[in-house]
C-alpha cells in the first residue's frame, strides 16, 4: 500500500515549524519542500516509507522482525557500555581486560566471515528492496487524469 505524499508533507511541515525558529528561514524551508513535492522528488521518500510499511506488515516472521531484531542487538551493545563504563571507573584494570577480551574475540572471527556477513546482509536488503518495489508498483493507483501522479 503506497504511503500518501500528503502526510509526508504534513509531517515535514510540522518538523520545520518545530525545528526552525527564524520565520524567514522557516518560510524558505517550507517553500523548498513544496518545490520538491512539485518536482516529484518526494516520490522516492514515499517509496522508501511505503517499503518499510510493507516489510513491517509482512506475514513472514523473518521479514517483519529482521530490522527490529538487528536494532535490538545494537541497543544491547549500547546498553552494555553503561555497566562497563562504571566498571572502568572503579576497576580500570578489569575493564581493560574485558575490552581486550572482546577485541580479541572479534578479531578471532575470520575476515572472510565478516565479508560473507556484509555481502549476505547487503544482498538480502537489496533483494528485499527490489521485491518491495515490485509490490508497491503493482499497487499504485491508476491516475484519473493522465499525468496527475507523475
Amino acid at each position: 500500500m503506497p504511503f500518501p505524499v500528503v502526510p509526508v508533507i504534513g509531517v515535514a511541515m510540522k518538523l520545520i515549524d518545530k525545528l526552525i525558529p527564524d520565520p524567514k528561514a522557516k518560510a524558505e524551508a517550507k517553500q523548498k519542500l513544496v518545490e520538491l513535492q512539485q518536482r516529484g522528488e518526494l516520490n522516492e521518500i514515499e517509496l522508501q516509507l511505503s517499503a518499510i510499511i510493507v516489510e513491517a506488515k509482512s506475514k513472514d516472521a523473518w521479514t517483519s522482525r529482521a530490522r527490529p531484531s538487528f536494532l535490538y542487538v545494537v541497543y544491547l551493545f549500547i546498553l552494555a557500555a553503561i555497566p562497563f563504563g562504571l566498571l572502568f571507573a572503579f576497576k580500570p584494570d578489569a575493564a581493560a581486560a574485558v575490552t581486550e577480551g572482546v577485541a580479541l574475540w572479534l578479531e578471532a572471527i575470520p575476515g572472510e566471515m565478516w565479508t560473507l556477513f556484509g555481502v549476505g546482509y547487503l544482498g538480502y536488503t537489496g533483494a528485499r528492496t527490489l521485491e518491495k518495489r515490485k509490490i508497491i508498483d503493482n499497487k499504485k493507483p491508476k491516475p484519473l487524469v493522465k499525468g496527475f501522479f507523475e
